[in-house]
């Protein structure tokens, strides 16, 4: 029988924050490497991340050979000692990767050792080499890393091990950009998107190939009805006056309700708790026949002292605070505000949490422009500045999939076909 070292890592800047992992497969009487796996997850936790190598690592063993015994080798104390059966999961977010890891094999083939973070810098390279071009929006895979090192080592002869990797990891994010003339045609997928034949094999965000995922949380993005202040487009956050809806906007909710109702795939509504999205939760929990859950995770940004007024008022009060914050997700409104950064790091917790107490079902969440933008430039791996590139009418629906192995696909966008006469 074969035995199959697996060495895996994972890693988050900000802890939730752009994340990635590694993982690596060898042959334990050899020591050839076998596989590598790598991957920019967006915005997630580090421990997240750090199942998700796991199970990576565990499946490109199980491609190898699923008769196979693995030993598994991560510095995660917490991952080893969860999977080893000495200490319980509690957190919801690592319950599904867990049970995910340990059926890829019978529990009798696998192992698990905990090990030094010097002693796994195989698969933290992997990692951190997936979040570098990741956070940069490059194409970045173990494949094009391993031919870029070859053929840096066939050319150069002398150079260090370390040196040619660095040089052959430059050269793979890089190369794996091509021109337009030489990319790949798309071909359509299941879920009625896109994706490249590369992305076909290694299942990159939006793009769910593996047979035993299951069904996935999906989430009905709903933005609340128009207040007052929406046709006026004034700043509306969480630390504003709090409007109602207007009558316009309650209109906006009941023809919301009735196309959900249509549809009849709702399980649940989660609403963010200001008035406006309370009210029009409660327009269609009321149709629907269900109740409506509070989190405080889906609330608007606060604007600070931009609350209430218009772009222009912003710009003639406010003109350097307002070119930063165009600029740098980082920057904050003025008066103390909240910056995109620190709402996308909410919004990912959110994500994660819901993700985990609606897996497998269809859940409705009423809440705000930026973080419903949000959401969508998660699922799709963009960056902050698409922010400012997407239109979100109010009380329009968008949907995004997400499945168990943490990529998510964005079905709908921007809906206001319900709202027509």
């Amino acid at each position: 029988m074969r035995e199959f070292i697996v060495e895996a890592d994972g890693g988050s800047r900000g802890n939730p924050g752009p994340a990635g992992y590694g993982a690596v497969v060898s042959d334990a009487a050899t020591g050839e490497t076998l596989a590598e796996e790598a991957e920019f997850l967006g915005v997630v936790t580090n421990n997240v991340a750090e199942y998700r190598g796991l199970l990576a690592g565990l499946r490109a063993a199980h491609a190898l050979d699923p008769t196979a015994t693995v030993h598994v080798r991560m510095d995660s104390k917490l991952v080893v000692e969860q999977m080893s059966g000495r200490w319980k999961i509690k957190h919801p977010d690592m319950k599904p990767l867990a049970t995910q890891a340990r059926s890829v094999f019978p529990p009798d083939q696998v192992t698990y050792e905990w090990i030094p973070r010097e002693r796994n810098k195989h698969a933290d390279r992997l990692a951190n080499e997936a979040m570098d071009a990741g956070t940069k929006g490059e194409t970045w895979s173990p494949a094009s890393s391993r031919a870029a090192l070859a053929e840096v080592r066939a050319a150069g002869g002398g150079e260090s091990a370390a040196a040619a990797g660095s040089r052959a990891a430059g050269a793979a994010r890089v190369g794996a950009a091509a021109p337009p003339s030489e990319q790949r045609p798309e071909a359509p997928d299941e879920h009625g998107g896109v994706s490249t034949p590369d992305q076909q094999r290694t299942s990159a965000p939006g793009w769910s190939s593996a047979p035993d995922l299951g069904a996935p949380a999906t989430f009905v993005l709903l933005r609340h009805g128009e207040t007052p202040l929406t046709p006026q487009k004034r700043f509306s956050g969480s630390g504003g006056t709090d409007p109602s809806l207007s009558e316009a906007g309650r209109e906006q909710a009941r023809r919301a309700a009735e196309a959900l109702a249509r549809r009849g795939t709702i399980q649940a509504v989660v609403a963010s708790p200001l008035a406006r999205t309370r009210e029009t939760a409660g327009i269609v929990a009321e149709r629907l026949g269900l109740d409506v859950t509070i989190e405080d995770g889906l609330r608007e940004t606060d604007f600070g002292a931009w609350e209430g007024l218009t772009f222009g008022e912003v710009r003639e009060r406010h003109p350097d605070d307002l070119t930063a914050w165009l600029a740098d997700p980082e920057a904050h409104p003025t008066g103390g505000g909240e910056s995109f950064a620190e709402t996308a790091t909410r919004i990912a917790a959110a994500q994660e949490k819901l993700v985990a107490a609606y897996a497998g079902r269809t859940v409705l969440l009423v809440s705000h422009v930026t973080p419903i933008k949000t959401f969508i430039r998660l699922a799709l791996g963009a960056p902050p500045e698409s922010l400012f590139r997407m239109e979100l009418s109010a009380a329009s629906l968008s949907a995004v999939a997400y499945y168990a192995d943490g990529n998510a696909s964005v079905r709908l966008f921007n809906d206001t076909s319900h709202l027509r006469p």
